[in-house]
C-alpha cells in the first residue's frame, strides 16, 4: 500500500480507488484478555474492519482519524501495548477493501431489517389480542427507539453508502407507522373504557 500524507476524506463521489483508509496496526498483552476484547469493541463500534489479525482499516475522516488517535493513544498508554496509525491508499484491492467495509455496513442492516420484522409481528400479536394498554404501548415505544438509536449508528458509520441502508430505513418507516397506528388504539380503547 501507497502511504500518503495528506487528509481526504470518502465522499460518495469517490471511486475506490480514490479512497484514502487509516490502518491501526496493533499488539496488545494476551492477558488480562479484556484488553484485546476492549480494542476490538471499540473498533467495531467504530464500523472499522478487519484486514489482517490485528491490523483494521477505516476510511479517512476527520472523526475516524481522531478516534483510532485515541484508541492508538489508549493502547500504547493504558494497555502497555503497541499500535502505529497509517495512512494508506490502495495501489490495487481497493475495491475489495470497500466491499468489506460495504459488506460490514450491509450484515448491520441486516440485523435491523430481522429486528423489525420482530417489532411488527410483536405489534400485530398485540393488535390480535386487543391488549391496548399504556404498559404494552411504553414497551413498544422503547423497542422502536432502540431500533432507530441503532440505525442512526450504523447510518453515522456508513460513510460510503452500503446498500442496505434504503431497506432498513423503510423497514423502520413501517415500524413507526405501527407503533404511530397501535398508539391511536391505546387512546381509544382507554377512552371507550373511561366513558363506560
Amino acid at each position: 500500500m501507497a502511504m500518503k500524507t495528506e487528509d481526504s476524506s470518502a465522499s460518495s463521489g469517490e471511486t475506490a480507488a480514490d479512497l484514502n483508509w487509516r490502518l491501526l496496526v496493533y499488539r496488545v498483552p494476551s492477558e488480562p484478555s479484556r484488553l484485546r476484547a476492549t480494542v476490538w469493541r471499540r473498533l467495531k463500534n467504530l464500523g472499522a474492519i478487519y484486514l489482517q489479525g490485528a491490523i483494521a482499516a477505516l476510511p479517512s475522516s476527520t472523526a475516524n482519524d481522531r478516534a483510532l488517535r485515541g484508541l492508538r493513544n489508549q493502547i500504547v498508554d493504558e494497555m502497555g501495548g503497541t499500535a502505529i496509525l497509517f495512512s494508506a491508499e490502495p495501489i490495487s484491492g481497493g475495491a475489495e477493501i470497500l466491499e468489506l467495509f460495504n459488506e460490514a455496513r450491509n450484515d448491520e442492516y441486516d440485523e435491523i431489517l430481522d429486528k423489525c420484522v420482530h417489532f411488527l409481528s410483536e405489534v400485530e400479536k398485540e393488535v390480535a389480542v386487543e391488549h391496548f394498554t399504556f404498559g404494552e404501548l411504553e414497551e413498544n415505544e422503547e423497542d422502536f427507539v432502540k431500533l432507530q438509536r441503532w440505525f442512526d449508528k450504523v447510518q453515522d458509520r456508513d460513510s460510503l453508502n452500503a446498500s442496505g441502508k434504503q431497506a432498513a430505513q423503510e423497514a423502520l418507516t413501517r415500524c413507526a407507522r405501527a407503533l404511530e397506528e397501535f398508539t391511536e388504539r391505546v387512546y381509544i380503547f382507554d377512552r371507550d373504557q373511561r366513558s363506560h
